[in-house]
């Protein structure tokens, strides 16, 4: 739906001649159409529904759980999310140079824009404006949420989430008091009144939730998608446009064929494109396979080789502590051994010295008196020798005298 919309709002940029450009500027500006919308989304005077076209200076409101995106004349996309008041304040824009200018203006509630032909151009020339400062797209997608106390804004870029594929891109957030650059995916930064904006920082996961629940409502539209009759309605009024611009008919057949023509071929290359990608991914994630199974073999042998070089460790320290031990237990002994050595070695020369020990004189008592010593044998029988010389000498002389 968000395409046929897209093709037919280009349709109307191609075929738009000078002096149609002139009747439109002298009463509404048409600067867009509505693409998808959910829930209670109105201007100040009228009810809004899918296909109804949006005029300068008109103000958005969307309700509670409502929401809508405006396919504006250049290819930007202004999502707004629930309880938010966004105007369209300047929209120029020159289809042949894709030169132009486009300022809105969030007073409260969730903008996203993706900007178009225009920032594609000049990537200054989109600006969004809240309370506390200015916006300035480059060529870029990003959201802001204004609330009472403040404004967050949101560096989206390249992603999953990024609807067209862009660039990165940047956004300018800043006031009077500094300014702030977001050029980093999902990046964020929040401006309060008074005050220069905050430094760039990574986006939580709550806060990415709180962005997202704004748009919730837009996201239910979109599946709900736009009936055939719906369609037909959008064409015709679309045809009438063209035909107050001062196209014949014929003409504007041929344009709108060959707008078909153009989607159609777009379509086929995006599929062609999607199919190449999906058939890289496929080669990728075969590749990732196999270097996976390869990984794990490796992992597998390295936890293997890492036990065995444990069990290795574990065996040399364990040979190690019971050679550690052995030789504990034989410096044991042979300390022991000394030692008792030692023991008996002192022992024994204590033993020598108390056998060496002169003995203590005893006293001069009349007990302990010494005895007189006597004679020895030897002296007496010396003296009965010599006694019996004597007597047989005298016996001689008595036997001499007798003669």
């Amino acid at each position: 739906m968000k395409k046929i919309l897209l093709v037919i709002s280009l349709t109307i940029l191609m075929l738009s001649s000078a002096s149609a450009a002139e009747k439109v500027n002298i009463e509404k500006q048409l600067i867009g159409i509505i693409g998808a919308i959910s829930g209670n989304v109105k201007t100040e005077t009228r009810e809004l529904k899918t296909g109804d076209k949006i005029y300068l200076n008109e103000t958005i409101l969307a309700g509670a759980d409502s929401g809508t995106q405006i396919l504006l004349l250049d290819q930007s996309t202004f999502t707004i999310g629930s309880d938010s008041e966004v105007v369209m304040d300047t929209f120029i824009y020159d289809p042949d140079t894709n030169d132009g200018k486009i300022i809105a203006e969030v007073k409260q509630g969730s903008l996203k824009v993706i900007s178009g032909l225009i920032s594609k151009k000049n990537p200054d020339s989109l600006t969004v404006k809240v309370p506390e400062g200015t916006l300035g797209s480059r060529g870029t997608e990003f959201q802001t949420m204004v609330s009472k106390k403040q404004t967050s804004t949101l560096l989206i870029g390249p992603g999953k989430n990024n609807t067209l594929g862009l660039r990165p891109g940047a956004v300018l957030v800043g006031n009077k008091l500094g300014s702030t650059l977001l050029n980093n995916p999902y990046s964020i930064t929040t401006m309060q009144k008074g005050k220069a904006p905050g430094q760039a920082k990574k986006i939580t996961k709550g806060q990415l939730k709180k962005f997202n629940k704004k748009m919730k409502a837009l996201k239910v539209a979109k599946l709900e998608g736009v009936s055939k009759n719906e369609k037909k309605k959008i064409k015709a009024g679309i045809k009438k446009e063209l035909e107050a611009a001062g196209l014949e008919k014929a003409e504007i057949k041929v344009l709108i064929k060959e707008n078909i023509k153009k989607d159609k071929k777009k379509k086929a290359e995006k599929k062609k494109a999607i199919a190449k990608k999906k058939k890289a991914k496929k080669k990728n994630a075969n590749l990732k396979n196999d270097k996976g199974k390869n990984k794990k073999a490796n992992a597998k042998n390295k936890k293997k080789n890492k036990k065995k070089k444990a069990k290795a460790k574990k065996n040399k320290n364990n040979k190690k502590k019971k050679s550690n031990a052995k030789n504990k237990k034989n410096n044991k002994k042979k300390k022991s051994k000394a030692k008792n050595k030692k023991k008996n070695k002192s022992k024994a020369k204590a033993k020598n010295t108390k056998k060496n020990k002169p003995k203590p004189k005893a006293k001069n008592t009349k007990k302990n008196k010494p005895k007189p010593k006597a004679k020895s044998n030897k002296k007496k029988n010396k003296k009965k020798n010599k006694n019996k010389n004597k007597n047989k000498n005298k016996n001689k002389n008595k036997n001499k005298n007798k003669n």
